[in-house]
């Protein structure tokens, strides 16, 4: 805490200290508790405001008069949410947020524009519904509308991919701080010297405030997530639950990257002592993150893959793990990172004097979250890719018991299972799932191909 009438310079008498106060850590918490009558100097307001972004929003088509803090950096943006009011920083530093009544992904509210382009290459049926491009251009219409009326937005520019001849620009706007801190952790952070020159391929706009009408937009209720490929547009309102960027652009790889002879994947990957690569395939809660995060092995990533002739890469550069009954005894690499400045908490319980965490109350949630940069887990890849696989695992989360624990399968019945992908939906991951459910996702990963 400063003193009143006296600046951060006269604070901190070391040039090395003083440096490190006036710009953002990835590592180290960056709020300031400003006394009454403090002035924070033209360095510490410069932090929190926008740096310039290569191809602005205006050639987008998007125009706003708001201010827009463009590719902060973790602590600014931990800076700006709490500001803002979007949430608290727990006792031992990370960020911890509620997203409302939207606990887990609105699969039944996503919607992909049906158009010349898309109407022989996407699996239409009940997972992937169609909207027609007049509804989309509604909707866009109302989203630029609601932009535009914004006093602040957060831009990121980002990498969907870790492997550079695969990878796709993504821009995410939002009008959350913590929102963009959560898709800028969960993505693949560009270099200073690449955002210079960067041009977003695909661009994603969430904006929760925002209230879908159905029969000006096609959707079913206020909630919407709607991907247009040919326009390289998704909009996404009505939920504050942040998977459902994350998942916007493992669509977008599940999209593109197949044609390319690249195999997307939802899977988490590790590798041995022996240098050989293990993949995890399974839907969301059913165990990925957990077996990934193993002391013994090398980590590659937590959730999304590509395979390609090379190598297996995250397409991510973040894991997002279940915290319900999450216990240092059980799961220690993760739970050693609630205690680090740079996560963000969903839905996770918080005592709002001591800032002491309750991971084994599900009051708020049974699917709360944590989002943390992989290389917050010591023993993470540095290039996040590997070999191409040696093993790979179905996790089935069997609810009912129609499989024995673990099974060793024949190249056949790996393709049978694989194609039919018998699983289960586990409780809190999508909108009215609140018990396990048995069901068949092919390539366990069919909500998103």
């Amino acid at each position: 805490m400063l003193a009143p009438g006296t600046s951060l310079d006269q604070q901190i008498d070391d040039p090395a200290r003083l440096d490190y106060a006036r710009h953002d850590s990835e590592n180290s918490c960056g709020i300031y508790v400003l006394a009454a009558g403090f002035t924070a100097p033209h360095t510490m307001e410069s932090n929190l405001t926008s740096a310039t972004l290569s191809y602005p929003l205006d050639r987008q088509g998007i125009e706003t008069t708001a201010t827009v803090h463009a590719n902060l950096g973790t602590a600014p943006l931990v800076e700006h949410a709490v500001r803002n009011g979007e949430g608290l920083l727990a006792k031992d530093g990370p960020l911890v947020v509620e997203t409302g009544k939207h606990t887990g992904r609105s699969a039944k509210d996503k919607f992909i524009v049906y158009d010349e382009n898309t109407k022989d290459s996407v699996w239409w049926g009940k997972t992937n519904v169609a909207m027609s491009p007049e509804h989309f251009a509604a909707l866009k219409e109302d989203f630029y509308a609601a932009l535009a009326a914004k006093d602040k937005l957060y831009v990121a520019d980002l990498f969907g991919g870790s492997q550079a001849e695969h990878r796709v620009n993504v821009r995410v706007i939002n009008e959350l701080a913590w929102h963009n801190l959560f898709i800028r952790t969960l993505l693949v952070r560009p270099e200073a010297a690449e955002l210079q020159g960067f041009l977003p391929d695909y661009t994603i706009i969430d904006l929760p405030s925002f209230k879908a009408n159905p029969a000006r937009h096609g959707s079913r209720g206020d909630t919407i997530i709607a991907v247009n490929f040919t326009e390289k547009l998704i909009l996404i309102g009505g939920t504050a639950y942040a998977g459902e960027m994350k998942k916007s652009v493992f669509g977008i790889l599940n999209y593109l990257l197949p044609v390319k002879g690249v195999m997307p994947m939802h899977c988490s990957a590790n590798i041995g002592p022996d240098g050989k690569t293990a993949v995890f395939f399974g839907l969301s809660g059913t165990g990925k993150t957990t077996l990934s995060a193993d002391a013994s092995r090398t980590l590659i990533g937590d959730d999304e893959h590509g395979w390609s002739d090379t190598a297996v890469f995250n397409f991510e550069g973040g894991c997002y793990a279940k915290m319900i009954r999450l216990s240092a005894e059980a799961e220690p690499e993760i739970f050693a990172t609630t205690k680090r400045f740079g996560t963000v908490l969903e839905n996770v319980v918080i005592d709002p004097v001591t800032r002491q965490l309750d991971f084994d109350d599900a009051s708020l949630a049974e699917n709360s979250r944590g989002s943390y940069p992989i290389d917050f887990i010591p023993n993470a890849s540095e290039e996040n890719l590997g070999p191409v696989p040696a093993n790979i695992i179905f996790l089935t989360a069997d609810a009912y018991g129609v499989l024995p624990p673990i099974a060793r399968l024949t190249p056949d019945q790996a393709m049978y299972h694989f194609l039919s992908g018998y699983t289960a939906r586990v409780a809190g991951t999508e909108i009215g799932v609140t018990e396990p459910e048995a069901t068949f996702s092919t390539c366990f990963g069919a909500p998103f191909m």
